[in-house]
């Protein structure tokens, strides 16, 4: 190629170069002023929301007002005035929010490019440089509390110690082991307050999931024989007799104590953290599944067998409760009506005691 080609290429390449480079920034310069276009427009429908957003927040403080007005708590002339102080705190709000708003789209429209950009009033993150960027999505939920919510829930988990009363024994002479026998409960509560203004009295009702265990002593099992359920000797040397029965049922107390009001001006509360409780009542509900578990050896192998059977129990299960405690801790205690088999010589009835924890 001679010199003068050399020259000729070099001059077009830098040509196109410079029309690319040309090309890429009159892109670049659109692409940002459409971002900004859009970042205004979104302030702009902003501001709206403010507006309405604190209309809403004045209307729920009126009506708490309002409320406390109705049960005598405040004067007329008190409600006035508070009904001023908050239209002024809302108004100021107004004001407040909208100047940083206009401040963030004069900040856009100074700017020729994208900056780190955080507008918690659209909720969004905007980061990116060019026209590239990275955006989240941070909307917090912005609805009015309720002012006032007289339905709780809360997690259920109980354990402690089971056994079984009858007219043929006491505890002391029970077939079952007392330190081996055990209950576990796990379910989901609901607690509704009775009275309008009062939370000393609440309704407390759910589901639970109950786990009866029976350690049986002296080398004994459960043997079915038709509609016939007894306890009979192992043939070998029982390592472990463990009879278990879950039950799906539906618990419902009333639950008495004090409780804590606590007034935010626009909602309240009642709190029962740290009081004293009471509950009473009862349960019903069906037998999921019975098991026996036999633990042996047989010709010097370790044996595990897991029976899983009706043994005769009884389908449907019902019975009375109780609670007493301090917050969320309570020491509780549940007694079967039915008896544990069905159709039976003699009858014989669950009762469990033991710790409760109620986690909302």
């Amino acid at each position: 190629m001679t010199t003068i080609s050399k020259y000729i290429v070099a001059i077009l390449l830098c040509f196109c170069v410079n029309g690319l480079i040309a090309q890429e920034k009159k892109t670049d310069t659109i692409n940002v002023n459409v971002f900004k276009q859009e970042q205004i427009s979104k302030l702009i429908e902003a501001k709206d929301r403010i507006k309405g957003q604190e209309r809403d927040f004045l209307k729920v403080e009126v009506e708490s007002i309002n409320k406390r007005l109705d049960l005598g708590e405040i004067s007329a002339e008190e409600a006035e005035k508070l009904k001023k102080e908050v239209a002024i705190k809302r108004a100021k709000n107004i004001e407040d929010r909208l100047a940083i708003i206009d401040t963030k789209i004069e900040l856009i429209k100074r700017n020729p490019y994208k900056e780190i950009l955080e507008d918690y009033d659209n909720g969004r993150l905007e980061i990116g440089l060019g026209t590239g960027g990275v955006v989240f999505d941070l909307r917090p939920n912005k609805k009015p509390p309720k002012y006032d919510i007289r339905t709780t829930n809360d997690l259920l988990f109980a354990i402690g110690f089971n056994n079984t009363i009858s007219d043929d024994w006491s505890i002391d002479d029970s077939p079952y082991e007392l330190a081996g026998s055990g209950f576990v409960e796990l379910g989901w509560n609901w607690k509704t307050r009775v009275f309008k203004n009062s939370n000393f009295l609440r309704f407390k009702y759910g589901f639970s999931f109950q786990w009866n265990k029976l350690s049986i002593k002296n080398n004994q099992y459960f043997v079915q024989d038709g509609n016939t359920t007894t306890l009979e000797e192992f043939p070998t040397n029982l390592k472990e007799a463990e009879f278990r029965i879950t039950n799906l049922v539906v618990p419902i107390h009333f639950e008495f104590g004090p409780s804590k009001k606590r007034d935010y001006t626009n909602r309240i509360r009642y709190t029962t953290d740290g009081q004293f409780k009471v509950g009473l009542g009862g349960y019903g509900g069906v037998r999921l599944g019975t098991q026996q578990k036999l633990r042996f050896d047989e010709n010097n192998d370790r044996v595990k067998q897991k029976i899983k059977r009706n043994y005769n129990a009884s389908n449907f299960v019902y019975g009375l409760s109780g609670y007493v405690g301090v917050g969320d801790f309570s020491l509780y205690a549940k007694y079967d009506l039915n008896s544990l088999f069905k159709d039976q010589a003699f009858d014989q009835n669950n009762i469990s005691l033991g710790l409760r924890w109620d986690l909302d």
